[in-house]
């Protein structure tokens, strides 16, 4: 009877020590879960310096524009084959997506370095199938900006569509969804709050600021060096010559006046 207590015990023992010990695993398990605290923004990208998002200067016709991503959609039309509508989701998560470090440069004379992350407008658009006569992207935003570039310039240089900067999500501020980044453009061409992107054969279409007078080009021109119009620079080594000329002068005058001005002592 003795043994049979014992033995009852120590099952009882092995029991219990199985339980607790997967009950302390289980809390154990669920207080170490990972927690997402949010997307942080990155300072620098291999090795090269990132500028932060607050650098930039609020300059839209209209401000910042808030998009409800339950009705938004992007429309591709014009010279295509077939007119696309993509959703927010359609656009990040069917499509490549890809990384680069581009500065915009603004009028303003403020410029900004950022890691850009988004889909290759070429994608978007080669899907829809490009008509043989275009030869313009047209790109229309939410509060009724718009701006065009060259087809080839597009697909030449892979230029994208963002929904990300320095690893964050573009604030409404910065164009979310979708802000164009047009590298070697000005910053008039960076267009935010997409809409729709037009396949045009028009190349002449003039855009917002454009029809205002800015260059339909957008083209970031480094400064003019017009050495025709310079002065010339004043040769050093004439300087000191010229200063003992002048001393010598200085000091004859100087003597001729003295003897005039004692000659005239001596009449009166």
């Amino acid at each position: 009877m003795k043994h049979q207590l014992i033995l009852a015990l120590l099952f009882f023992g092995i029991i219990l020590s199985s339980v607790v010990n997967t009950q302390i695993g289980t809390l154990y398990a669920t207080d170490t879960e990972p927690t997402d605290l949010g997307e942080v923004e990155i300072t620098e990208y291999e090795g090269e310096d990132l500028s932060s998002i607050d650098v930039f200067r609020e300059n839209s016709i209209k401000g910042p524009q808030y998009i409800d991503l339950e009705t938004y959609r992007l429309n591709i039309t014009g010279l295509v084959n077939n007119n696309l509508t993509y959703t927010y989701d359609d656009v990040i998560s069917n499509q490549q997506n890809y990384k680069k470090v581009v500065t915009i440069h603004c009028v303003e004379g403020w410029s900004a370095t950022i890691l850009w992350e988004g889909v290759r407008v070429k994608d978007l658009i080669e899907q829809a199938g490009i008509d043989p006569t275009a030869n313009t992207v047209i790109f229309y935003a939410y509060d009724g900006y718009s701006t065009s570039l060259p087809l080839n310039y597009i697909l030449d240089n892979n230029i994208i569509i963002a929904y990300k900067m320095n690893n964050v999500t573009l604030p409404p501020e910065r164009g979310y969804p979708f802000e164009l980044v047009a590298e070697s453009k000005w910053g008039y061409k960076w267009i935010k709050w997409i809409t729709s992107i037009e396949l045009s054969g028009d190349d002449t279409y003039k855009g917002f600021w454009e029809s205002r007078g800015w260059p339909n080009d957008g083209n970031i021109t480094p400064p003019v060096n017009n050495t025709d119009n310079e002065i010339p620079e004043f040769p050093s080594w004439i300087i000191l010559p010229l200063f003992l000329i002048a001393t010598l002068f200085v000091v004859a005058f100087r003597k001729r006046v003295f003897k005039g001005f004692k000659q005239g002592e001596q009449r009166d």
